[in-house]
C-alpha cells in the first residue's frame, strides 16, 4: 500500500518536471530490497541504489539478477551510508534523489539532507518519506490505547509494535525500540535552508495505518477503491495532516 501510493505521487512529480521519455539519473538512498529502484529502472531511468545493510543489498542484487539485461544495465548498486553521499558521488550528479523511510534512523538529519540536496542538479527533485510526528497519537488512539495516545502527544519518537523496517522497507530493528519522527513545519524550514524548498507534499496511509501487516490484500475491485480513497485523502486537507507518513518533494533551486 505504502509503496504503491508513494510511486503514484513520485511519478506525478516527475511527469510535472521532465518531458515524457527523458532518461533521468536517479539516486535511491537507503533503497532496502530495491523495489522502488527496480520500478524506476523498468520505466527507463538510470538508477543508483545506495544501501548500508549487506542483507538488504544482497536481496536487491538477487532481485536485479532476475530482470532482463537491458534493465540490469540501468541499475548500479553501492554499499554505503546516506550520510556519506559526498564520498561516492559528485555534486549535481542526479536529477532525482529518493530518501524513503530512512530519516527515522538518523538522530540529526539536517546534515544528511544538505548532502542529499547537493547531489541534485539544478531543478532536481528530492523525495522524502518520513514518519509524521504530528500524527503519532492516531494509531494508539484509534486502537483504544489511551495511555499510548496521551504519551504520543508529548514525544517525537515512535515505538513500533513490529520492527520499524518492516513498515518502511528498510533494514529491520528490534520491535518496540523508538525511532524518530519528523514534523512538516520543521522539514519545510530545513528544505528551504538547503536550497531545495518544499514544492509538494502528500499524506500516506490515512485510513490503513492500523491494518495488521500480515493481513492480505482485498479483492482487486476493493483494492482499487481503497487506493483511490487513500490517494485522495493524502492530497486533501485536513486528512493528509493525520497520515502516518509524509511524502515531501523539494526542488533544487
Amino acid at each position: 500500500m505504502r509503496r504503491e501510493l508513494v510511486a503514484r505521487q513520485l511519478d506525478e512529480q516527475i511527469a510535472a518536471r521532465y518531458p515524457v521519455g527523458q532518461r533521468l539519473r536517479i539516486l535511491d538512498v537507503g533503497m532496502g530490497q530495491g523495489a522502488q529502484a527496480l520500478r524506476l529502472a523498468r520505466a527507463g531511468h538510470a538508477v543508483t541504489g545506495l544501501e548500508s545493510s549487506p542483507e538488504m543489498l544482497k536481496a536487491a542484487r538477487e532481485a536485479l539478477a532476475t530482470e532482463p539485461a537491458g534493465i540490469r544495465e540501468r541499475v548500479r548498486l553501492i554499499q554505503g551510508d546516506g550520510r556519506d553521499t559526498g564520498v561516492h558521488f559528485l555534486p549535481g550528479s542526479f536529477d532525482v534523489v529518493l530518501c524513503h523511510g530512512v530519516l527515522m534512523y538518523v538522530e540529526e538529519p539536517d546534515a544528511m539532507l544538505a548532502g542529499l540536496a547537493r547531489m541534485l542538479a539544478p531543478g532536481g527533485l528530492l523525495s522524502l518519506l518520513v514518519r509524521n510526528a504530528d500524527a503519532l497519537a492516531m494509531r494508539p488512539g484509534l486502537a483504544g490505547d489511551w495511555s499510548g495516545a496521551l504519551a504520543a502527544f508529548e514525544s517525537d519518537a515512535y515505538s513500533p509494535k513490529v520492527p520499524a523496517a518492516l513498515e518502511q522497507g528498510e533494514p529491520p530493528g528490534p520491535p518496540g525500540v523508538p525511532v524518530r519522527a519528523d514534523r512538516l513545519e520543521a522539514l519545510t524550514a530545513t528544505l528551504a535552508g538547503i536550497a531545495a524548498p518544499l514544492h509538494a507534499w502528500y499524506g500516506v496511509r490515512v485510513f490503513t495505518d492500523n491494518v495488521p501487516n500480515d493481513e492480505g490484500l482485498p479483492a482487486a475491485e476493493d483494492l482499487e477503491r481503497l487506493l483511490a480513497a487513500e490517494d485522495r485523502a493524502g492530497r486533501t486537507e485536513p486528512y493528509r495532516r493525520v497520515a502516518a507518513l509524509l511524502h515531501l518533494c523539494g526542488v533544487r533551486g
